[in-house]
This record gives C-alpha cells, structure tokens and sequence, in this order.
C-alpha cells in the first residue's frame, strides 16, 4: 500500500521522500488546486512509462507537463506573444498552455505522445515547491484509472490507485475540483482545447482576442480530457435531468423542481446556492458518492453552461459518453 504523509504537517519531510522517489522514477500522488495527479519525471521514460501502465492509458493521449515557474517553462518551451501574456497573468493557476517544444528540450516524447508541442502548467502551492526542489518537470495526468473519475483527496488516489504507488502526499480537497483550461495559439487564433478551472471569459479578457471552440469532435488528441468518453462512473450518467426514477441517484444544481425526487437511490446538492465554483470543487467528489449508492444511473439537473460551468458540462458529456 501507498505511503501517505501529510505536507501540511510535514512540508519538509514530503519533498525530501518525494524527490527521492521521483529521481527513482516512480510516480506519486501529487495534490495539486486543481485535481490529484500521478506525477513522475517528465525527462524519464521508464518513469513515464510507469504513469501509462498504472493509470491503463492510451500512450496517444499526451501528458501534461508541470513547471515551478514561468522561468523553468522557458527552458522547455518556445512562448508566443499571447501565450506570455496568459502565463504572466495567471501562473500559477489552472491554465495549460499547449506550446513548440524547444530543440533537445530533454521532455521524452512519450510524455508528449510523440507531438512537437507539449502542454505546460505551473501548479499552485506545495507542487509548484516540490518541482522546484526536484528540478525538472513532473509529467502529471489525474491520479486515477483513466477514463474514470478524477481524484480530488488523497483517499481518492489511494482507494484507486494504493496498491499501484508507493507515495500519496496529502493536502485534503483539491480547492478548484477539475482539471485545468488547455489553451493553444495557433495562426494567431486562440483555441480553447478543453474548458476547465479557469473560466474562458477571464482568458478572453486578458488575452484580448475570442476563444475558438471546436465546432466537433476532432479524431486528433492534441492535448489531455480530449476522449469522447472520460470521467466516468461505474453507474451511467443521464443530463439534464427533470424527473427521477427508483434507480437513480440525483446530483442537482440549485433547488430545481425534480419530479419524483421522493423516489431518488439518493439526492446531492453540487451548490444548493448555485454557486459554480462550489459545484466544481464538489463535483468528482460527489459523484465518486454518487456511484457508491449502487443506483445505476446518475441523473444531474441542469446546469448553465457558462463561466466554470463549461468545464463542469464538458466532464459531464464525456461521463454520458457511450462506452466501449
């Protein structure tokens, strides 16, 4: 089983035994704002290697690689004019930035999927420290069996994924609960590549130009959460819901009317308030609870597709997803 140490209680302990284990080349549980992540040494292909094998990945689904700062992206990435200014204005925080690779930047291509862009992150807090002590990039998808719920606690990436690492650094809740916006510059357009924890309109404001969002699903994986189905629970997932049946679990968003609540399996409030923010900090979480009930579907009431809430509705229609 995984250890787990604190890094609220022992902030120094954590990053002497995680670099250690990182410059082994096994991954970790890394906690970051946004998610959990399985993290390893994006310059190591056995490591690299290892966050494939562990989370059962698609090796054409690249990794996202995580920096300290703006100054260590540098060494690894060439930045456009748009793109510095985004980094400048909100690393760290959850925004990737999908960038050119520099010449012999020393990421392995595996963690790139064999693409001449790489998509980088500097994560807040305790992960952003131990990149820095570590001094190389941490290649660092969610913690998780791919194409299933992302983890938000360390008990998320140990009841998961325990027996499959050695180390889960533990700081509680992940604070914003999805994953990060992948953004990408290209022929002088912005392009939102998956909407996440960092809202499209605050993007646009800095970045002073729209963001173009695809007007389909694309067969070319350019950057992670891009898979038609992905964070899914063992239960199906049913949108848009205004009624429930006896089968079904209900997650709902402010206090809809819900016809034949009385019969739900069970019934969770994202935000009972509203609150989009709330909700995607609640989300992974609630419907890891969700589909713990043993309901076989999960009903969500509708929620606004605007601000966070396109992150929260891009992860939920790739949970109702058809799988294979």
């Amino acid at each position: 089983m995984a250890r787990h140490i604190d890094i609220l209680e022992h902030p120094q302990t954590a990053i002497e035994v995680a670099t250690v284990t990182l410059a082994e080349g096994l991954p970790i549980g890394l906690p970051t704002e946004t998610v959990y992540g399985l993290a390893a040494d994006a310059t190591n292909p056995t490591a690299i290697t290892r966050i494939y094998e562990t989370k059962g990945r698609p090796r054409f689904n690249p990794l996202i690689c995580h920096m300290s700062d703006l100054a260590m992206a540098e060494r690894y990435a060439v930045f456009d004019l748009v793109s510095r200014k985004l980094a400048e204005a909100f690393w760290p925080g959850p925004l990737t930035l999908v960038l050119p690779l520099r010449p012999d930047s020393g990421i392995h291509p595996l963690a790139t999927a064999g693409l001449d862009t790489v998509g980088i992150r500097v994560p807040q807090g305790f992960a952003g420290e131990l990149i820095r002590a570590f001094d190389r990039p941490l290649a660092a998808p969610s913690a998780n069996t791919s194409g299933k719920i992302s983890a938000t606690s360390a008990d998320h990436v140990d009841d998961d994924l325990g027996e499959r690492i050695t180390l889960i650094l533990d700081a509680g809740a992940s604070i914003v609960g999805v994953e990060s916006t992948i953004v990408k510059v290209e022929d002088g357009e912005l392009r939102l590549l998956r909407p996440g924890g960092l809202a499209a309109s605050e993007i646009e404001r800095v970045a002073g130009k729209p963001l173009k969002r695809r007007k389909k699903a694309s067969a070319a994986i350019e950057a992670p959460g891009m898979l038609a189905s992905h964070y899914a629970p063992g239960a199906a997932v049913r949108l848009d819901a205004t009624d429930v049946s006896a089968n079904e679990t209900l997650i709902r968003f402010g206090t809809p009317e819900i016809a034949g609540i009385d019969k739900a399996v069970a019934v969770l409030d994202l935000s009972a308030t509203g609150d989009l923010s709330e909700a995607a900090a609640n989300l992974f979480d609630f419907m890891k609870r969700a589909d713990a009930t043993g309901a076989a579907t999960i009903a969500f009431s509708h929620i606004p597709d605007e601000g966070l809430g396109e992150a929260i509705n891009d992860r939920l229609r790739r949970a109702a997803a058809p799988r294979e």
